[in-house]
């Protein structure tokens, strides 16, 4: 068996982690639980909330609907239920998007740095 170095090892995220994370207050991320039923993180007897990378995958197209698009709560609900696998390819273009241009800043800053 090959060993998987890409492998995240930590399984389970607080919901410190999380919000520290995604960039919203762990306030949000308990009131989008209440309206987005496939949100539902592990929780322990002391009702700690344990997210899982599916957990966080789904708040980050939450986050990308609500935050980035500007869609309200049943917009963004309503667009998660009718097309998941749209929504989710959009999310993953726009961090990728997101990803590029923060690097194409840094290499601004550098190049600005040499002249």
């Amino acid at each position: 068996m090959a060993l998987n170095i890409n492998k995240n090892l930590k399984a389970y995220y607080s919901i410190r982690e999380v919000s520290q994370m995604i960039g919203v207050t762990e306030a949000t991320l308990r009131y989008w639980e209440t309206e987005f039923s496939f949100l539902k993180p592990r929780t322990t007897s002391n009702n700690v909330r344990q997210y899982q990378e599916k957990d966080i995958e789904n708040i980050k197209i939450i986050y990308n609907l609500v935050k980035v698009r500007g869609l309200k709560i049943a917009a963004a609900r309503k667009a998660i239920y009718a097309n998941r696998a749209g929504v989710e390819h959009q999310t993953k273009i726009m961090a990728k998007l997101t990803d590029i241009k923060s690097q194409l800043v840094e290499l601004k800053e550098a190049l600005d740095k040499i002249v």
